[in-house]
């Protein structure tokens, strides 16, 4: 009897997995040295696309957390006094070893997070891109010198590293996110402790490997990866040692590390969840419109925190924009991340889709209309097809809740003033954004959307040199641009005269 279809496509998927995975570290960065977990103790990575094991990761402990701790401290004196033109030369390395090696992440991101290979070669040129800024924006902070009003004395003002550094990192951007935190606090000359999600621990332990090949010191970036990350987090923030926590993911797990953290009043930047309103005025160009709402939409498959969530349409453009959303949406090809033709993986987990269809079902007993998909796929793998809901309640959860996945709720509006209230009618606000060819009203609604980033016809605004964050339940500080340095630095007034 021959070999199954199935057993061929299982034992190919294996051997192309082996391949990708057989350079990517699998055990904790500490100290300069890759280690095991104390007790031995292992959990399994596994590929989205059809829920097979790929690697087995070493489950770090509190033990361990501590150990990464003594290991930046040991590290510390000694990188805060490398001359800033030195850490920007390491950083700059890493940016080229990351491109040299980009392909080969690419796929490692698209293995263990399921996203389409397109998205995540975008992912790594945009991850590198953090180590440039930084080796550039790290050898500028200068300081600042002046006279008090009242004359009694000069100013100066120094610019300090913060301390030993927590980062806690989300898996739907497993390098960019990675990058964006450490790269601004070695510039600063922080040393630092990263917990990346154990969804994708890869991708985290892959830049840690390119940071000691760039000739990091030892003890200047450990990476801690567990399934125990309530406890892991926990025993750092109680070390009196830590003086900062930088943490991207929701806003009810921000909510418990603020508490946790303020009982050391240790600085946190928080980079939490989204509700990212869409709005589309009569007068847009409706080509644009479109496609920037594919990018907004659909970029990493839906799951990110700048996806747009609810769309809002006003009525005399608004059947045009639905049908050929619709049109883009349907369109897709949905697979695997690794298959060359894909436009559109899988979600990282079943509980993602089973959190997209029931926000789904909800929105169509309160009277939206599915336009495009709208069910789970069958089969192995945790696919849910492009789904496009019209004429979506404000009242539906989907309209209240981050839907991380590849649904579009499209909702009309009559008025600026209601566009905007509709905008703001929500706890978050990290992005939103808006189109209109009168760029007048475009900037007046833009300045009155309460969101820490918007996007002015445009469906992508992440960019290493921009300030990026939220306001309201969506966070506090920022990341990127020379604000994401000043995160990690503190500054020093002097008083004294000459």
């Amino acid at each position: 009897m021959g070999v199954s279809q199935t057993a061929r496509d299982i034992e190919s998927f294996c051997a192309d997995a082996a391949a990708i995975i057989a350079s990517a570290p699998v055990d904790l960065l500490v100290g300069g040295k890759w280690t095991g977990a104390t007790g031995g103790n292992r959990f399994d990575v596994a590929d989205p696309s059809n829920g097979l094991t790929i690697a087995s990761v070493a489950d770090g402990a509190v033990a361990d957390a501590i150990r990464a701790i003594d290991a930046a401290e040991a590290s510390a004196t000694m990188w805060r006094q490398t001359p800033s033109r030195r850490r920007s030369d390491m950083l700059m390395c890493c940016h080229q070893l990351m491109l040299d090696r980009a392909e080969w992440l690419a796929q490692l991101i698209s293995l263990e997070n399921g996203k389409a290979l397109p998205d995540a070669r975008a992912e790594v040129t945009y991850a590198a891109e953090f180590f440039r800024w930084y080796a550039e924006e790290g050898v500028r902070t200068l300081g600042d010198i002046g006279h008090a009003p009242g004359g009694a004395n000069r100013i100066l003002v120094q610019y300090q590293p913060i301390g030993i550094a927590v980062l806690v990192t989300p898996w739907n951007f497993p390098a960019a996110m990675a990058t964006r935190k450490i790269a601004p606090a070695l510039a600063a000359g922080c040393t630092c402790v990263l917990k990346p999600a154990a969804e994708t621990p890869l991708t985290a332990l892959a830049i840690g490997a390119i940071l000691v090949e760039a000739g990091l010191p030892e003890g200047a970036l450990n990476i801690v990866t567990t399934t125990a990350a309530g406890p892991v987090v926990s025993a750092m923030l109680h070390d009196n040692r830590v003086r900062k926590l930088s943490f991207t993911g929701s806003t009810a797990v921000g909510r418990i590390l603020l508490r946790e953290a303020a009982n050391r009043v240790i600085s946190c930047s928080m980079e939490l969840g989204g509700n990212a309103p869409f709005i589309v005025f009569d007068d847009a160009d409706l080509d644009d419109a479109v496609a920037g709402a594919m990018v907004a939409k659909m970029r990493n498959g839906g799951e990110a925190c700048t996806a747009a969530n609810r769309f809002y349409v006003q009525r005399g453009i608004y059947d045009a924009f639905v049908r050929r959303l619709t049109q883009e949406m349907s369109s897709l090809s949905v697979g695997p991340g690794l298959q060359a033709t894909t436009q559109l993986g899988p979600l990282i987990t079943a509980t993602a889709v089973e959190k997209v269809d029931r926000l789904l079902k909800d929105a169509v007993a309160r009277g939206a209309r599915i336009e495009t998909g709208g069910k789970p796929r069958p089969g192995e793998g945790f696919f849910y097809p492009p789904t496009v809901l019209a004429d979506v309640s404000p009242d539906s959860d989907i309209a209240k809740e981050e839907i991380f996945g590849p649904v579009a709720a499209v909702t009309p509006f009559d008025t600026e003033d209601e566009a905007v209230r509709l905008a703001n009618d929500t706890e978050y606000g990290l992005i939103s954004y808006v189109y209109s060819s009168d760029l007048r009203r475009a900037l007046r609604v833009a300045e009155r959307i309460e969101s820490g980033m918007v996007g002015v016809n445009r469906g992508l605004v992440s960019d290493p040199a921009a300030p990026f964050g939220g306001m309201k339940q969506s966070g506090l500080g920022r990341e990127g641009g020379h604000h994401g340095l000043l995160e990690y630095l503190q500054p020093k007034y002097i008083a004294t005269n000459w």
